[in-house]
């Protein structure tokens, strides 16, 4: 018999299985495998070296404004404080006594007076200025024709030189020759002593600082109004949502943290009041009696009228200590109540 056909034998050699590395290519290569033409990612030093030049370079460019925040910020109220355990007249040696300032201040009823006179300023000032900030950067909020220069025309007050304005509206709240006084005579109403007046002096005063920061404050809730979305208010109306619904449900709930920034900057600025009560109550200044004496005021006239700087840096600290528990209560109060994301 014969023995079976045996097939051809082809000796061609098995195709080599491609790895990993070899199909990424050179280009394509991993970490830690860097291949030709490729250098290779640094080392841990490497990346140390880098992260902190990356952390000089940062601190470079926050580093002069750091300075100044240390220099005009922190560094007045460490020496303020200092300045407070001290009796110092500016002219003789200071004497240190610790915390009999403190003490002082404690059954000082005049420091006292000052506080709550500056509560009400704030009272009567901080609710009208903010409403009505907010009903303007509604009402401006449009694109009509003219809106640019009504937005410039509200913030000029507050671009004016609070003592130059505070004359001029001494001037016209003047009791005898007032223009306010002279266009209520056109309707029969007799002269009021406006400035004279233990009553009105305060509330005046408050007209003329709401006067000069609604259209300031306003900016901020205009900025706030232009970053909510519109298609949030195209689909209320789609719901069938009035203008005063659109209004408590989106347009207040989103503008929470423009309100919380407006809050905590007007109350800081009318807790420091100082130029318009100056100017307008000359020269019975802080007058009538006392009606206008605000903490600003008080902490003037004891440093430079009564020479009794140690004193004055101790009702000071007092001002800082108020706005320091006002500030943090509106960041407890905010912080739940606060989104800053628009859907």
């Amino acid at each position: 018999m014969s023995a079976p056909i045996q097939p051809p034998s082809t000796n061609v050699p098995a195709k080599p299985t491609a790895t990993p590395a070899d199909a990424a290519g050179p280009g394509n290569a991993e970490p830690g495998n860097a291949g030709p033409g490729t250098a290779a990612p640094p080392g841990r030093g490497g990346r140390r070296v880098q992260r902190l030049r990356a952390t000089l370079t940062a601190y470079a460019l926050i580093g002069p404004s750091l300075l100044g925040v240390l220099a005009f910020l922190l560094a007045p109220v460490v020496i303020v404080a200092v300045i407070s355990l001290f009796r110092w007249n500016l002219l003789s040696s200071p004497k240190f006594i610790g915390l009999a300032n403190y003490r002082r201040m404690a059954h000082d009823g005049s420091v006292w007076h000052s506080v709550l006179v500056t509560f009400a300023y704030v009272v009567l000032t901080i609710p009208v200025q903010t409403v009505l900030a907010l009903l303007l950067a509604v009402m401006l909020n449009t694109r009509l024709r003219g809106v640019k220069v009504l937005r410039a025309v509200y913030v000029v007050p507050w671009m004016a030189t609070p003592v130059v304005m505070g004359v001029v509206w001494r001037w016209i709240f003047d009791g005898r020759h007032g223009a306010v006084n002279a266009f209520l005579a056109l309707f029969g109403v007799d002269a009021v002593n406006w400035l004279q007046s233990t009553t009105l002096a305060l509330p005046t005063v408050a007209i003329v600082g709401i006067w000069s920061s609604a259209g300031y404050t306003m900016l901020f809730f205009l900025a706030g109004l232009q970053g909510i979305p519109d298609h949030l208010y195209e689909a209320a109306r789609v719901d069938g949502a009035t203008p005063v619904q659109q209004f408590f449900r989106i347009t207040l709930p989103l503008l929470r943290p423009t309100m919380f920034f407006v809050l905590v900057t007007s109350v800081i600025g009318s807790f420091q009041v100082f130029d318009t009560v100056y100017s307008m109550t000359a020269p019975n200044y802080g007058g009538p009696g006392n009606a206008t004496a605000v903490l600003n005021f008080k902490i003037y006239s004891t440093a430079f009228q009564l020479f009794d700087d140690g004193y004055a840096s101790a009702i000071a600290m007092l001002l800082f200590g108020l706005l320091l528990v006002l500030t943090l209560a509106q960041v407890l109060y905010f912080r739940k109540r606060t989104t800053y994301e628009h859907g």
